[in-house]
């Protein structure tokens, strides 16, 4: 996989994200279930939180897979 570079600073750069062919029943029910109760509504929060989650869940895997591997377990 190719790493993509990422320039992380103290104010961000923003950027404006689209979505295609997502049904609408989709964003409907994550609207009710996910961005309204836990976000306040807002599905720019959710997205972004649960983006943010899914990074760190996977770095997490990814250093355990490392460590069996140093360890001799794979």
């Amino acid at each position: 996989m190719k790493k993509i570079p990422v320039f992380a600073a103290k104010d961000d750069l923003m950027v404006s994200l689209t979505f295609h062919e997502v049904p609408a029943s989709l964003l409907t029910e994550f609207a009710q279930k996910i961005a309204k109760p836990f976000y306040g509504g807002s599905i720019t929060n959710a997205v972004e939180d649960l983006m943010q989650q899914a990074i760190a869940e996977r770095e997490f895997v990814l250093s355990h897979i490392r460590y069996l591997k140093s360890e001799g377990h794979g």
